[in-house]
């Protein structure tokens, strides 16, 4: 289906009924990758469609398509684009990146002082934030409010997470901050320049963390950046902090 066919648009209390059909999908979808997402339930995503804190992608006969949404950490310092996820079907239309754009657009004018971050397993989802003008961090750069973290023990990789005392994990950290941020066109250019890089080091760290915990990880896993003040992240930098 062409994209067009698709609407994107922000979540409403009308909008509850798709919540069971979002978890699930998210559910399925983690298992069949062998990674991890923190799970939700159906209250909390209608909650959020309530709220007005989530973006819904569905076709004109009102077929759910995809789904987004935003939380805040660190009394509204922080906000984080969390749930990204696609029917299968409609998978690589391009979809995920409306949502995303949507759920940025939304971020910004609900929170526009806000710092925006979102942890991913996968290049695709990292590009998209890339074009939108995120940068790879180190997890210390993201919000330190417990109840983030506590939400990451639904996930398949905490045991990881915690073993390295929260500052690396199988997700890659990135972070939009208004005050202090280059422009999209220079992020998107710095991941297309060293996406080869980027893929090679989540394998690295895919072989590295799967291997230790004996766990079965697929290549869709990423790895941690680096980050400073006035120069584009490399992830290359961190390559053996572990």
């Amino acid at each position: 289906m062409e994209t067009t066919d698709i609407i994107v648009r922000v979540a409403n209390p009308d909008d509850t009924h798709y919540a069971k059909t979002i978890t699930d999908e998210m559910e399925s979808s983690a298992a069949a990758r062998g990674t991890g997402i923190a799970k939700r339930s159906p209250d909390y995503v209608a909650d959020k469609m309530r709220e007005g804190k989530a973006v819904i992608a569905h076709t004109k006969e009102g077929t759910w398509v995809g789904f987004c949404y935003i939380e805040t950490w660190s009394h509204g310092e922080y906000v984080a684009n969390s749930g990204l996820i696609v029917s299968p079907v409609f998978r690589k239309s391009g979809v995920a990146k409306r949502i995303k754009e949507c759920t940025f657009k939304l971020s910004r004018q609900k929170y526009p002082e806000a710092k925006l971050f979102g942890l991913t397993t996968g290049l695709a989802v990292m590009k998209i934030n890339s074009d939108l003008g995120y940068e790879p961090v180190t997890y210390s750069e993201l919000t330190q409010d417990e109840a983030f973290w506590a939400g990451c023990k639904s996930c398949v990789n905490y045991d990881i997470l915690m073993s390295k005392g929260r500052k690396n994990c199988m997700c890659t950290a990135m972070l939009y901050d208004p005050k202090d941020h280059y422009k999209p066109e220079e992020t998107a250019k710095d991941f297309k320049e060293h996406s080869k890089g980027y893929e090679r080091l989540l394998r690295f760290k895919q072989f590295l963390f799967g291997d230790f915990f004996g766990k079965k990880l697929d290549a869709s896993a990423t790895g941690n950046g680096d980050s400073s003040k006035k120069k584009l992240h490399s992830l290359f930098h961190h390559i053996f902090h572990f």
